[in-house]
């Protein structure tokens, strides 16, 4: 196998013509530089130098090797230089992808920190519900997935890198002229004959289970994905739901009214990075950042 540093001291003997002022140039002894010489040689399986007297010259297979040298040593100084700017956070690229009311809440003021502190690194940001976020993570498609769930099912994220972030307590949604607007805390069996807004398949199935273990089952008239959706039927004193904290942080809840709904529910935010990744520096320090804004 060829080396760098043997293609260097090869550049060298061919520039200045000797072993003598080679060294001079590299800053070593005569003695190193032809026994890198020799090395480069057995790599090769052929000469390169042809010494007669105090003359040198170089083969054909010399001549060949020099003329790709400088062109493989000039991209190896371009590639020392990039990975010198990744990994002091000069450059670099992070894939991020969020749910959506993490996408509104944490990733903009962790995303902010960051371009202050490192306005090298680039970051793009795609949305996607677990478990398909985690899903485009093994796969190679983004380098930290921001994702939740209910619980700790065990196994789900062993083979990653798991960064909590944070514990976001399901809140009570009812209109404001609900019977229940103003009380301080609701048991969620008092709601048992409303009719519900479930939002994303996750918190959908779990809200099935916590009504379950208090009853009842509950009745489901819409269904979706986007919760100023949810706020928006609840406003319109369509029904009533449970949503996470930060789903409603994230919009205004016009003509809604949050309530306390015991018992506590609540899911686990975390950061998801593979074992390889959480350790480019790029990486390591978003993540750092989005523990930052979750404590805030």
């Amino acid at each position: 196998m060829i080396e760098a540093r043997h293609l260097r001291v090869l550049r060298a003997v061919a520039t200045t013509g000797s072993f003598s002022a080679a060294a001079r140039e590299l800053g070593c002894t005569q003695p190193a530089v032809s026994q890198q010489m020799k090395a480069l040689e057995g790599s090769a399986g052929t000469p390169l130098l042809i010494r007669t007297g105090r003359e040198m010259r170089l083969t054909q297979a010399g001549e060949a090797l020099v003329r790709h040298a400088s062109g493989i040593l000039a991209g190896l100084t371009a590639a020392e230089e990039e990975i010198a700017a990744i990994a002091g956070l000069r450059a670099g690229r992070v894939r991020l992808v969020s749910f959506p009311s993490g996408s509104s809440t944490l990733v903009p003021g962790a995303l902010a920190a960051l371009r202050a502190a490192h306005p090298g690194t680039q970051v793009s940001l795609v949305e996607a519900e677990p478990p398909r976020s985690v899903e485009m993570l093994r796969d190679g498609d983004c380098d930290i997935a921001l994702a939740f769930r209910y619980g700790t099912a065990g196994g789900e994220w062993d083979d990653l890198v798991v960064r909590p972030l944070l514990r976001d307590r399901l809140i009570g949604l009812v209109p404001e002229g609900h019977r229940l607007a103003d009380a301080d805390a609701v048991g969620i069996g008092e709601l048992a004959d409303e009719s519900w807004i479930a939002g994303c398949p996750r918190c959908r199935r779990q809200l099935v289970e916590v009504c379950e273990e208090s009853g009842f089952t509950p009745r489901i008239d819409f269904a979706t994905d986007d919760y100023p959706a949810v706020i928006g039927l609840v406003g319109a004193g369509l029904g009533v739901a449970v949503l996470p904290r930060l789903a409603i942080e994230s919009v205004r809840p016009k003509g809604a009214r949050t309530v306390t709904v015991e018992p506590a529910v609540e899911r686990e935010i975390v950061a998801l990075t593979l074992p390889d990744l959480s350790r480019v520096p790029a990486v390591a320090a978003t993540l750092d950042q989005l523990s930052l804004a979750a404590a805030r």
